[in-house]
């Protein structure tokens, strides 16, 4: 067991991906396999969030006293509260090598290249590299050096199958919970994608469920070629669900001009959010999934988004 917080712990499961050459290894997939089975035992929950208003301007200045958690039917009494508006960031950046977009490659290669130049902060912040096609693959491990970030992502070439899921759940596991303690630093995943999976052998859910353990905000850039609205593809429906679930936004940008201001609005809100800690009240200890609501007291124009929820520990 390593400890995440003082009341974090989380059971690390066998790598996806080689320390030693970088390939991808074969996990079965099915929930019930001990491989799969993630341990997790909270005794507080930690929750990120923004909070806008209906124009998606960030509101800052709240206090502790503004807010009001629920976890299920039930009040609970917040901890810990910081408004912390520059802490450090541990990025990784999932791009898909799937033969499915290569028509819209060298679109994905300039997104990802025009986002880190746009938010990377040397000395501070921190990103990774991982393409996924047939199989996640670590491209660059998280640093802080823009040039090896852009050569690495120009090196790419496109080809094979798409496992998104399996790129998700090894991002959060064996990156985005590297450097502790979890709440000094923001942690997101930014996808760019069209959303579609041929290859996992990891399950939607199960690719969820490991980035909410890691406390991952997800962001999702659609690859597919939508102009003038928000497309409604299978694949682009699951970028939505995962960035809605953890908190995060999805973008449907035409061409890469297009993304300055979607660029723009992630750093910012990466660096405009609360912090909140709770204890549990009733504490679960049945492995079962925690709705939580966040809300603003009095405040019905504001808008809180946040991760829905949290696993509980099984005992």
């Amino acid at each position: 067991m390593k400890l995440l917080t003082a009341a974090l712990l989380l059971s690390w499961l066998p790598g996806l991906m080689s320390a030693a050459d970088g390939s991808a290894q074969q996990s079965p997939p099915a929930a019930s396999d001990d491989q799969t089975r993630i341990v997790l035992e909270v005794t507080r929950v930690n929750l990120l969030f923004t909070v806008t208003d209906r124009r998606g301007r960030f509101v800052t200045g709240l206090t502790k006293d503004d807010f009001i958690v629920r976890e299920g039917k039930y009040p609970q009494k917040i901890l810990e509260f910081t408004a912390e508006s520059d802490l450090p960031l541990r990025l990784v950046i999932l791009i898909d090598t799937s033969n499915s977009v290569r028509d819209r490659f060298r679109f994905i290669q300039e997104a990802a290249i025009e986002f880190l130049n746009s938010v990377l902060r040397p000395g501070q912040d921190k990103a990774a590299i991982i393409s996924f096609d047939t199989a996640p693959e670590l491209q660059a491990d998280l640093t802080d050096n823009l040039e090896l970030l852009t050569n690495k992502i120009r090196e790419l070439r496109p080809g094979g199958g798409t496992s998104l899921y399996d790129a998700i759940f090894y991002a959060a596991r064996d990156k985005l919970m590297q450097d502790q303690p979890m709440h000094k630093f923001r942690r997101a995943m930014i996808i760019l994608s069209d959303g579609e999976d041929n290859q996992s052998r990891f399950s939607r859910d199960q690719a969820l469920e490991m980035a909410q353990k890691a406390d991952v905000v997800i962001y999702s850039i659609s690859t597919s070629a939508v102009q003038g609205g928000v497309s409604n593809t299978r694949g682009d429906r699951v970028l939505k669900y995962f960035s809605e679930e953890t908190g995060g936004t999805t973008f449907f940008p035409f061409q890469v001009t297009d993304l300055s201001q979607s660029f723009e609005n992630i750093a910012n809100e990466l660096r405009h959010q609360y912090n909140i800690l709770y204890r549990p009240e009733p504490l679960k200890t049945d492995g079962s999934y925690q709705t939580v609501e966040v809300r603003v007291q009095g405040r019905s124009n504001l808008v809180v988004r946040a991760r829905k929820g949290y696993y509980a520990p099984r005992l």
